[in-house]
Parts: C-alpha cells; sequence; structure tokens
C-alpha cells in the first residue's frame, strides 16, 4: 500500500486509540505514582478518544482534511495530563503537515512527523529527554530514510515502530528515576501503541485482542510490578497544585504574542508549564502554589472552561499511606536470566525479580535500587549465582533496609529456597530453612563448548554439548538430548524423587516434551517437571532431589 486513501486515514486514527485503549492498563503500571499527571495510558487514551468523538460526528462524504482537523481539534479539547497534552501535539504537527501534503504517502508521512516532532517539543517549555519526546524525536529523525528506501506503508510502520522500540529501551540510561524502578517511559509506550493502531490497520491486523507485550527495560532489569516512571518528585513537592484549563472566546485584542505572555508569566509563579494553542483555543497546564493567579492570568484574555485543579501533595499523602498499609513485612528478591525463569519466581510468590547471571551480573547500584523499590523493610536477596553473591552482600551498606542473603548459587536452588518461605515466620528462621532445603538438591547445566580445550579429563572441540554440575564438565556429547539424559544419569540415584528441567531460548517446547516423555519412561519412580526457563546460552538448568 503506497498511499493512505480518506477512508483508511480515518481507519487509521480509530485503531491508534483502539490499540492505545486495549493497553492503557499496561501503559497505567509504568507510573511511579497514580497522580494527578500519573495515569498515562488513560490521559492519552482519553485524548485520542477525544479525536475520535470528533471523527464519528462526521457526516459522510468528507474529505482528507475534514478528519485531519478533527483530529487536531479533538486530541486539543480532549487532552488531559503533560501526556495528554504532549500526544495532542504530536497529533497537531501530523494532521497539520499532511492535511498540506496532496497525497499520503511514506514520504510525506516522514515529513509529517518531523512536524509532530518540533510541535510537541515547543509545547514543553523544559523538555527533558529519556521522555515520550525522546522517542518522537527519534522516530522522526529516522522516518526519512525510511521513507526513501520503502515506498510500501506496511513495511515503513513496521520500520518505524522498531526504531521507536529500539529508543524506548534506551530511556532508563536517560532518566534515573526510571532505571531505579526498572521501566520504559510510559509517554513513549503509550505513544508506541497509537502508532502501532496505525500500523494493524494498514496491515490488516486484529487490535483488540492484541496486547503489547510487556518487554524489560534494560539488560539490567526485569519489570516485574515495579513501579514507573513519572517526571516528579512527589516526595519533594514544591509547587502543590495541578492546575488544569481551556481559555475559549478570546478577547478581540488578543494576539499569539499574549499567549506567549501568558506562558512566561506561569512560569513565573511554578513549572510544568504547558501552554498550547492558538488564539482560537488555548489549553493550559500549570504546577503552581498559587492557583488563583494562573487562574487570573488567563481571565485577561478570556474566558475559562473546563477548569481543573487537584492537590498533589493531599494525592501524594494517600499514596504514602496505602503504600505503608500495603507494606510486607518480609519480602523476596531474586536474581536470574531469561523472562521464563523471572516467571517462574514470581509465580512462587518473589516480590522483584531483576536479571542476572553468566556474563551478565548486575551491579550492587542495580540490586540496591529493586531492594528500595520493593514495598518492605525486610528482604531476603536470593543472587542464584556465585559471581553475585559477594555484590549482593555489599547491599545492606548503602540501604536502611534489613537484606538477608541466602547464598544461592543456581537458579534451581533459588526455586527450591522460594519454596520453603513463610511470610509469617522471622527472615531468621526463613534462612535457615531455606539453607537447608539446598542440602538435598543436586544442579547441573547444559551447555555448549565455545572453544576446543581439555578440561576434567574430557577433550572438548568447540560446539560440544557439555554437562556440568559442581563446576565441573561432567559429561559431552554431539547431541542435546542424549547429552542431558547423561548428566542426569550422573547426578541422580535410586533415592532421586524429582528431576526440574528448566529449557532455554535456544530449545522447542517440543523438543522438551518429547525429553519429559524419555525421562518419564527411564525413570518411572521420579516426578518430571519442566518449565520455559528462556535463559540463554544454557539448553537445560536441572535440579534432582
Amino acid at each position: 500500500m503506497k498511499i493512505i486513501e480518506t477512508a483508511l486515514l480515518a481507519d487509521m486514527f480509530r485503531g491508534g486509540y483502539k490499540f492505545l485503549a486495549v493497553n492503557k492498563e499496561y501503559v497505567d503500571s509504568l507510573n511511579v505514582f497514580p497522580v494527578p499527571d500519573g495515569d498515562t495510558g488513560t490521559n492519552m487514551s482519553l485524548t485520542m478518544s477525544s479525536a475520535v468523538k470528533e471523527l464519528d460526528s462526521l457526516e459522510s462524504g468528507c474529505d482528507k482534511s475534514d478528519i485531519l482537523k478533527c483530529i487536531a481539534r479533538g486530541t486539543l479539547r480532549g487532552a488531559r495530563g503533560n501526556s495528554g497534552v504532549i500526544l495532542s501535539q504530536i497529533m497537531k504537527g501530523l494532521a497539520t503537515s499532511l492535511e498540506d501534503a496532496p497525497q499520503i504517502t511514506t514520504k510525506s508521512f516522514a515529513r509529517a512527523l518531523l512536524s509532530a516532532r518540533e510541535m510537541a517539543y515547543n509545547a514543553v517549555t523544559k523538555p527533558k529527554e529519556g521522555t515520550v519526546l525522546t522517542v518522537i524525536r527519534y522516530m522522526a529523525e529516522n522516518a526519512p530514510s525510511i521513507a526513501n528506501k520503502n515506498s510500501d506503508f506496511i513495511t515503513f510502520f513496521d520500520l518505524l515502530l522498531k526504531k521507536g522500540e529500539e529508543i524506548l529501551q534506551k530511556t532508563p540510561e536517560m532518566l534515573p528515576v526510571l532505571k531505579k524502578a526498572g521501566v520504559v517511559d510510559a509517554g513513549g509506550r503509550g505513544l508506541l501503541c497509537v502508532f502501532t493502531g496505525f500500523y494493524r490497520v494498514i496491515a490488516g491486523l486484529e487490535i483488540e485482542n492484541a496486547p503489547v507485550e510487556p518487554i524489560a527495560a534494560t539488560p539490567a532489569t526485569i519489570n516485574v510490578g515495579a513501579f514507573g516512571t513519572d517526571e516528579h518528585d512527589y516526595n519533594n513537592i514544591k509547587f502543590a497544585y495541578c492546575t488544569e484549563y481551556f481559555v475559549i472566546n478570546l478577547k478581540r485584542h488578543c494576539t499569539e504574542e499574549d499567549v506567549n505572555k501568558l506562558r512566561d508569566k506561569l512560569m513565573g509563579i511554578g513549572d510544568c508549564v504547558i501552554v498550547i494553542g492558538d488564539i482560537s483555543l488555548i489549553k493550559v497546564h500549570v504546577h503552581t502554589n498559587q492557583p488563583n493567579r494562573a487562574l487570573a492570568f488567563a481571565l485577561q484574555l478570556g474566558e475559562l472552561d473546563k477548569v481543573k485543579i487537584e492537590n498533589m501533595l493531599e494525592q501524594s499523602r494517600a499514596i504514602q499511606a496505602e503504600r505503608e498499609r500495603n507494606k510486607k513485612p518480609l519480602a523476596m528478591l531474586a536474581i536470574c536470566s531469561g523472562q521464563g525463569l523471572a516467571k517462574v519466581f514470581t509465580d512462587f510468590g518473589v516480590d522483584k525479580v531483576i536479571e542476572g547471571g553468566q556474563t551478565m551480573n548486575p551491579s550492587v547500584e542495580d540490586i540496591l535500587n529493586a531492594v528500595e523499590s520493593i514495598n518492605s523493610d525486610n528482604i531476603i536477596i536470593l543472587p542464584n549465582n556465585k559471581n553475585i553473591i559477594m555484590a549482593a552482600e555489599r547491599v545492606s551498606e548503602l540501604t536502611d533496609k534489613n537484606v538477608y542473603i541466602v547464598p544461592t548459587v543456581e537458579v534451581a536452588q533459588g526455586v527450591q529456597a522460594v519454596l520453603k518461605f513463610d511470610e509469617e515466620s522471622s527472615p531468621e528462621d526463613n534462612c535457615k530453612k531455606m539453607k537447608r532445603s539446598l542440602n538435598a538438591l543436586k544442579c547441573a547445566e547444559l551447555t555448549h563448548a565455545v572453544r576446543s580445550t581439555e578440561m576434567d579429563g574430557l577433550q572438548l572441540a568447540e560446539g560440544d554439548i557439555i554437562g556440568i554440575h559442581g563446576g565441573k564438565i561432567i559429561c559431552k556429547g554431539n547431541d542435546i538430548s542424549g547429552t542431558l539424559i547423561d548428566v542426569i544419569d550422573n547426578i541422580s540415584d535410586e533415592e532421586s524423587e524429582c528431576i526440574t528441567l528448566y529449557y532455554g531460548e535456544d530449545v522447542k517446547k517440543e523438543d522438551a516434551d518429547a525429553i519429559v516423555e524419555t525421562l518419564e519412561e527411564k525413570y518411572p519412580d521420579c516426578d518430571i517437571v519442566c518449565y520455559d526457563g528462556g535463559q540463554p546460552h544454557y539448553y537445560y538448568l536441572v535440579s534432582v532431589e
């Protein structure tokens, strides 16, 4: 598809709204605090909803200009919170540029993205990188080169979304609050949801039952129920009142310069100032301790409409009180590599998981940030790797929380320890029970040799499948299944009761199912349990008890 016609254009924006609406709760979950600017997904969804309502009011036979004016006007009128306001400016930039284009091609859409970027940045008095602004900027900067090589819109949007995802995953490196929370920017994710909706409409793909797949924020973090991002520090609020309103029916003498003067006045009494629109309609957002003056300034220009003033101090107190009521007496933090293993830990009650393991050890700061994000004063850490234990032990020197280390050196040991956790028992008793439970467990890993060498009495060639137990290579082979059975034969005996497997990212589920059937026949007296671990480098992690 090389040209977007009028009917498809309207459906695109409807699709952007629908996909965002499907995923608004996930986007909301990326916020640090749900006060007043915090419900990013909801705010952005309602902003797009306003535009869709305008579209739905159009009579049949409308042209491209009518649709684009609805988008620009509707998103401005419906803009909620900072994220909604910025989204409205992105949509206005797109609409204004596309309205002037003779045809909507990938090249004209790329130019429209540049206009959207400029309008979004101009709307914010102090643009901050690591936010939705960064995402629209990066997408816009890459769009022209993508369009020059791809006139088909399906390919264009596919590549554009990949660029958006690429920069979104880097936002935690730009904003410390994101890195600490272990999430990507919520506004950026919301914007990608809108563009994903565009893409799915053009490609003829389903929207309602196609939720976005949560993606870890950085290579150092798997986000599992963590708090997300907000630009403001709600523990140290300087300006208490989030004030929003429209200025309508502006007086005849008003000019664009008067709008700029309003922005300057508001910056003198607060922060987070956004003043957008023109002499026909102005949207205002400001955080201030003098909402009366913020309203008075605007009354000099025209009438006020849809005034909203929210006390962020009071909402923050309520949130902190709720957080205190929900504080756990004792929590767990586990470290592992692989989304599947992270899910295993959370399913068994672990409060937070950060990524780490062979070739990817988290820093003391990574572990500290995870500890600080957990709503508990007492936290048991399961390092699950011998190279991570020392870093975990240093955390107690940097936090006021009580940190306890159960020195697990294998992921399977961590799972075994979690199964012994009792929230009603003291941290000390839990640690004793967890440590004792590890004595009955034998663990091994199946991977491949990365170079030819001689080790532990075995002559290894690069690519050989090798089994490791207790830090030593105990067997080698040419195929995964056969070598895995050799590993289990080595570490099991007649008293073994349960064999647990965690298969890695390079193993297909059907292959794992097949090996389970083989093991059930070979070890009829053992329970065979298999999980999708998703871990890199290791085909299987094995435990026998």
